[in-house]
């Protein structure tokens, strides 16, 4: 049996720390799914759901990675869609204790809601203090994101 974990997040955008947990992750189970879901507490993104799954796929493909597969869920519970799909994990890209704690109360609901597990991944040290909310703002200031971000999502960015 195929061992699939989950990779979830808002990924507004994609960012080179998201593709080290992505990488990870693909390193300890046999299928990896990132999918990408609307945060109601973000907000409604700089992208629609339809174009960051895009840029997922672009940034995966440009790294070599294009054997993760990327799902949008639009709606609903995300066990729900686990169990759908037979995921076995849940995995969470964390940068600190702040991302930890965040992440354990959802972590124990989904376990107490469906028994799936929830595995945290950190990036990459150089990765580590970057997130798409940190992109959005230096882009959005004029800065230079390349050194945080995949090709793909630059251009997007710039334009």
């Amino acid at each position: 049996m195929t061992k699939l974990a989950v990779c979830p997040g808002s990924f507004d955008p994609v960012t080179l720390g998201h593709l080290d947990v992505f990488r990870a992750a693909s390193a300890i189970f046999d299928a990896v799914r990132v999918v990408v879901v609307a945060n109601p507490d973000k907000g409604p993104g700089l992208f629609p759901l339809d174009e960051r799954a895009d840029l997922v796929r672009r940034a995966l493909a440009e790294s070599g990675e294009d054997h993760i597969a990327v799902d949008v869920l639009e709606g609903g519970l995300l066990v729900d869609y686990c169990t759908a799909h037979g995921a076995v994990a849940l995995v969470k890209g964390v940068r600190g204790a702040r991302d930890v704690d965040y992440e354990l109360p959802m972590a124990a609901v989904n376990r107490e809601l469906s028994g799936i597990e929830t595995v945290f991944l950190p990036p990459r040290p150089e990765h580590a203090l970057v997130s798409s909310s940190l992109v959005r703002q230096l882009v959005g200031l004029g800065g230079d994101a390349s050194a945080y971000v995949p090709a793909a999502v630059l251009t997007r960015l710039r334009r």
